[in-house]
């Protein structure tokens, strides 16, 4: 819808004898009563005459600016001055250790510290045992650093103390370890609940 000459001249004759935004944009049809608010303060419409008399609608006033505000704030009378109230007493704080977030994650054992517990040798198939003792005589003894994606990750040995190490031999394909540690690592749950009776 555009503004055209006739309908901002109706527009500005309706205002002015008081009808709301919305009676106007009824009166002009195709219009919404905000479209109807902002021609009025586009063309510097917002007073009018008579408009509390009849209850008619009011464009929102602007607010006072700053100077204004300071203004009348400097004139009005300050509050009488309340009483200060009492200090509340302290209250005894138990000072504890501040607690770390509980965490799903394996925990980080700091160096020199035990392992936690393994799984028993009676969870672990006992001819994949077997072939880990033997694969482990033939492993890389790799470096964190020296390994890839094409070596075998398992852990051997107490992080914390120099003789720790990964197998290094060559991975399963799409597994992180070489055949004998997937043979460890993932066994089927139904097979370990058996060997665990």
């Amino acid at each position: 819808m555009s503004w055209s000459d006739e309908r901002v001249e109706l527009l500005k004759k309706l205002w002015s004898e008081g009808q709301s935004a919305s009676q106007i944009a009824k009166e002009l049809g195709g219009v919404t009563r905000n479209a109807v608010i902002g021609k009025v303060h586009r063309l510097g419409l917002s007073n009018r005459n008579g408009s509390a008399a009849s209850g008619a609608e009011t464009a929102p006033k602007a607010k006072p600016t700053a100077k204004a505000e300071a203004k009348s704030k400097a004139t009005t009378k300050p509050a009488a001055k309340a009483e200060p109230k009492p200090a509340p007493e302290p209250k005894e704080v138990s000072v504890a250790a501040p607690q770390a977030p509980v965490s799903r994650a394996k925990q980080i054992i700091p160096a020199g510290q035990p392992l936690p517990p393994q799984p028993s040798t009676n969870e672990i198939d006992p001819a994949a045992l077997a072939k880990v003792s033997e694969i482990e005589k033939k492993a890389m003894k790799l470096t964190l650093m020296e390994l890839t994606e094409r070596t075998c990750k398992w852990p051997v040995g107490d992080p914390a103390t120099p003789d720790f190490w990964f197998c290094g031999l060559p991975v399963q394909s799409g597994k992180p370890y070489c055949e004998a540690h997937v043979g460890v690592a993932f066994q089927p749950m139904s097979s370990r609940r058996d060997r665990k009776r």
